[in-house]
């Protein structure tokens, strides 16, 4: 994965960050929150929704003349602290996804081609809360500022030889023959003052679909920032979806 510094560097955990899949029995537990610690919305009054913001955007619809990192189908807003990491499929050297770290937490992000007419968000939701069910953590299907999302809680052995929770936050956004989801992890996947920052990038996003025709699930291409871009035509067909699972790392420093 590459790595790519804007302005202040924040403080970094001493391991990348996983996915809900992956249990690091030295990572941070966290106590499980109450509803009224949920991010997102989720402990607003009863009664009362959490308003939704307008992004992610769809390359036709996004705001003009806003700093932004080029990243080929993403293209992410320019925040002072945060830093890119790129993965990298070795075996294919396809950039599978991007994740950013921002005041010590971390949200991965992916983008997918979609059906024209409908979403896929509701059906991958189960598709991960079954997956994360089977290995023997929890889920909770939960109203967050972009809609629906998963806080999924996943067991692992403290230093002290108890057991805890390391949680994460699965996000998404249906766009126009679009899919994108994100992945928080670190302390922004349980409080919501440390989620606030992560939750107003991934409103940033602009999605850059293109024109190809590209089946339901099917990665959108991403490229290192300052890359040239590829042709549209005879892209090759990017790796089966697989709403957990993180793919291989290069590490690049720049």
């Amino acid at each position: 994965m590459a790595l790519f510094r804007r302005g202040t560097k924040p403080p970094v955990p001493d391991e990348p960050a996983q996915g809900a899949d992956e249990v690091d029995p030295d990572a941070p537990a966290y106590d499980e929150p109450d509803d009224a610690g949920l991010p997102g919305g989720a402990g607003t009054a009863e009664g009362a929704a959490p308003v939704a913001p307008a992004g992610p955007w769809d390359a036709d619809d996004a705001p003009q003349g806003l700093p932004r990192v080029d990243l080929g189908a993403l293209l992410l807003p320019g925040v002072d602290g945060m830093e890119l990491r790129m993965e990298v499929d070795q075996k294919t050297s396809m950039v599978t996804g991007v994740t950013v770290t921002l005041a010590g937490s971390v949200l991965q992000l992916q983008a997918f081609a979609a059906p024209r007419t409908e979403g896929i968000w509701d059906d991958i939701r189960d598709e991960i809360a079954a997956s994360i069910s089977e290995q023997g953590g929890t889920v909770d299907d939960l109203p967050g500022p972009f809609g629906r999302e998963l806080l999924a809680r996943m067991p692992v052995r403290t230093a002290e030889g108890r057991t805890g929770h390391r949680p994460a936050r699965f996000l998404g956004a249906d766009g126009p023959r679009w899919f994108l989801r994100g992945v928080v992890t670190g302390k922004a996947a349980v409080d919501p003052e440390a989620a606030a920052a992560l939750e107003q990038l991934f409103a940033g996003v602009v999605v850059v679909r293109g024109t190809e025709a590209r089946p339901p699930r099917d990665l959108l291409p991403l490229r290192m920032p300052g890359q040239t871009p590829a042709p549209e035509a005879g892209t090759a067909a990017g790796p089966d979806f697989d709403p957990l699972r993180r793919g291989p790392e290069i590490t690049e420093i720049r």
